[in-house]
């Protein structure tokens, strides 16, 4: 264990440098502690600049969350109902005996046997060695199904590969210098903290600063505006802002000639987008949006950066890939990406040299192709009988870094396949999750401070290594290890199987990364341009920013952004006259963190933000419990009337464990399975609910 020389420290202690595996932009390098083999804080790392020494009140307890009272030290076997989440312990022998056996059983039983097989997994861990390295040489060997990982970001990447060419676009630091920054759904106060301290940077020499996002979020609480459109309507706001650009002339003419194409279809498009059109559909005033236009538009005259930072809330909806593709379309228009301030980043992931098929190793399917199952659509998948179209129903589900019956849409679904009997069920996990609850076999994992990994980011331009800083508590095991020593009991015997985690790390990014350096100091800066297209260099096919795109015009869809209302327009006098959007609780990332009861007491409870007049008509008043449905489900919950919310627009803030609300269930029982018009991603923000009063 390589430590920080630190001259204050007593001699039994060290510290190490690791970095936050978790599933955020800031990708944060941090520092363990350690006492006599006991990690005792962690901190930020001060000598990476992206981090700069702080981190996020939820990583900063990490020691709580390794150390916790309900941490899984042993594996488990189900003694119980499924759901009942009684379980007894076993050796590691017995659980990896057992599983191999069944599995292997499964995979024999018939041409296709091992496609009833389906490893479910997200982002847990971001990392690339403890994700997806072992695990899916073991899956590739064995023939599985394989599974689109579409959950989060799916539809928004696929905006920006449609647009950009990857997901790539300005470096985040570069905010600074901007003197216009649109935050467009993101709330980056609680959810990309770091690039909030850029923001503060040029908001003192003065930028100004707007946030677009249904909710007043607390990062719409400190900015010059807040324009708080109806979900699901960005790329109608911003097809608008082309209209006035193209109306005033507010216009890049050589950058647009030089480095785009489709120009005159897309500039067609968007004169079919008065304002009026848009601010009817966004449910904001025609000033909102010339003003909007204007401030974009005359920062590209006078030459003053202007920068977009998006974030993934947009993109959960019916049109989420086509508002990411019009939104990413604007700094072309206006040679905004001439600067190293200007342009726009939603992701920076695509600019990491990842080696994904040196990691992976699909040629270990052997030339088989397994059909391909997408995680939002879990809860349909799993009641599935056998059939010509579906192929074999699926007979075992390994779940690791994700909690399933939480986190997956329309969780009534979920939770109705999760309890088949003759469904088997693993699941890799910390703690006793809603989903563990159902599994047959429960395996305890390590957490980040346990093991090594390697890691890119996706909201800066670094690579992080992360040491263990602490040996495995008790009997858990790194997934890493529970993969090899699976595929040592099914026989397989590739030398891939015998690959370390250390050996892993180096794999990850080849040549492309000094791996001494990263070694040495825990975290590398890729080499890349500072206003990477400045002169085009597109990593598209036409080295362009495709305003039109051809290859999505040759899978018969529309080659320009367009808007494409949602799937569940809330319309007042139907039976589900509010739209509602669940973004994550502010001390929670999604359903990790829930039980980590420092952040539990921040949190308290599970609530739903409804503005003070949709709460009078329904004689709600604040800290009611309140009754939210619609035709999948209902959730009750405490309601908090809030002027952060909307007239018509709900929010069901989350992701807590089902076990944790009122009648065990979550949000998720009222979002859909229905998938996003490109990227194949879930449509949780376009959902039309109805909220009453109830008994407590």
């Amino acid at each position: 264990m390589t430590a920080i020389p630190n001259p204050d420290l007593r001699p039994d202690v060290q510290q190490v440098i690791g970095a936050c595996p978790h599933d955020c932009p800031d990708t944060c390098s941090m520092v363990t502690t350690v006492s006599n083999g006991v990690a005792i804080k962690v901190h930020g790392n001060e000598h990476h600049p992206a981090t700069g020494g702080v981190l996020c009140t939820k990583v900063s307890r990490y020691t709580e969350r390794t150390y916790h009272r309900e941490r899984i030290l042993n594996p488990l076997r189900r003694i119980g109902p499924k759901g009942a989440g009684q379980f007894e312990e076993v050796s590691w022998d017995v659980a990896l005996s057992d599983i191999a056996a069944r599995l292997q059983s499964i995979a024999s039983s018939g041409p296709r046997g091992a496609e009833a097989i389906l490893p479910y997994s997200y982002a847990g861990t971001m990392g690339l060695v403890q994700g997806e390295s072992m695990a899916s040489r073991f899956f590739h060997r064995l023939g599985s199904s394989l599974l689109d990982r579409t959950i989060c970001a799916s539809a928004g990447g696929e905006g920006l590969v449609h647009t950009l060419g990857a997901k790539v676009g300005m470096r985040v630091e570069f905010f600074a210098e901007a003197k216009l920054i649109l935050i467009w759904g993101s709330n980056s106060i609680a959810s990309n903290l770091h690039f909030w301290r850029h923001v503060q940077t040029a908001k003192r020499l003065g930028a100004k600063v707007i946030c677009i996002d249904p909710r007043k979020t607390e990062t719409a609480d400190k900015c010059h505006e807040h324009i708080a459109l109806k979900p699901g309507t960005d790329a109608a706001l911003a097809l608008a802002m082309m209209h006035g650009l193209i109306a005033h002339d507010w216009l890049d003419h050589d950058y647009i000639a030089r480095y785009t194409v489709g120009w005159e279809a897309l500039r067609a498009r968007a004169l079919e987008w008065p304002a009026e059109r848009a601010a009817q559909i966004c449910g904001i005033s025609i000033e909102q949006v010339n003003s909007l236009t204007q401030e974009y538009g005359l920062a590209a005259q006078t030459k003053a950066p202007a920068a977009i930072r998006m974030n993934y809330g947009m993109q959960r909806v019916h049109g989420g890939g086509n508002a990411v593709r019009a939104i990413a379309c604007l700094p072309a228009l206006t040679g905004a990406w001439r600067q190293r301030g200007g342009g726009v980043l939603l992701s920076s992931s695509g600019y990491a040299p990842i080696e994904k098929a040196q990691l992976h190793r699909p040629d270990l399917l052997g030339g088989r192709k397994p059909r391909t199952l997408n995680m939002a659509t879990l809860g349909g998948d799993l009641r599935k009988p056998t059939s010509e179209e579906f192929g074999p129903a699926i007979q075992a589900l390994i779940v690791y870094n994700s909690n399933p019956v939480a986190i997956a849409p329309d969780s009534t679904q979920v939770v109705s396949g999760f309890e088949r009997e003759d469904l088997f069920t693993v699941v890799l996990e910390h703690f006793q999750t809603d989903t563990a609850d159902y599994a047959d076999y429960v395996l305890p994992a390590t957490t980040q401070l346990e093991h090594w990994d390697v890691h890119a980011s996706y909201g800066h331009t670094d690579v992080l290594l992360n040491r263990p800083s602490i040996s495995p508590l008790a009997n858990c095991m790194t997934n890493t290890d529970i993969f090899r020593k699976l595929a040592q009991r099914m026989g397989f015997e590739e030398t891939c199987f015998s690959d370390d985690d250390l050996a892993l790390c180096k794999i990850a990014f080849g040549n492309a990364v000094n791996f001494s350096e990263l070694e040495s100091s825990g975290f590398v800066k890729l080499p890349l341009e500072e206003a990477p297209f400045a002169s085009g260099n597109f990593p598209t096919p036409s080295g362009k920013c495709e305003l039109f795109s051809q290859r999505l015009a040759d899978a018969g869809l529309d080659g320009l952004p367009n808007y494409i209302a949602n799937y569940e327009p809330a319309v007042e006098g139907s039976p589900f006259p509010l739209a509602m959007i669940s973004p994550p609780a502010r001390n929670f990332l999604n359903s990790s963190f829930a039980n980590v009861e420092s952040l539990q007491a921040i949190e308290i409870e599970p609530l739903l933000e409804i503005s003070p007049g949709d709460a009078y008509s329904r004689n709600i008043s604040d800290n009611d419990v309140v009754r939210v449905f619609n035709a999948r489900g209902s959730y009750r919950c405490r309601a908090r009337v809030s002027n952060r919310a909307r007239q018509g627009v709900v929010h069901g803030l989350g992701i807590w464990w089902r076990k944790m609300g009122l009648d065990g269930t979550n949000v998720n029982e009222l979002t859909s399975q229905k998938l996003t018009d490109m990227g194949r991603g879930p449509t949780f923000y376009d959902c039309a609910v109805q909220v009453e009063k109830s008994a407590v």
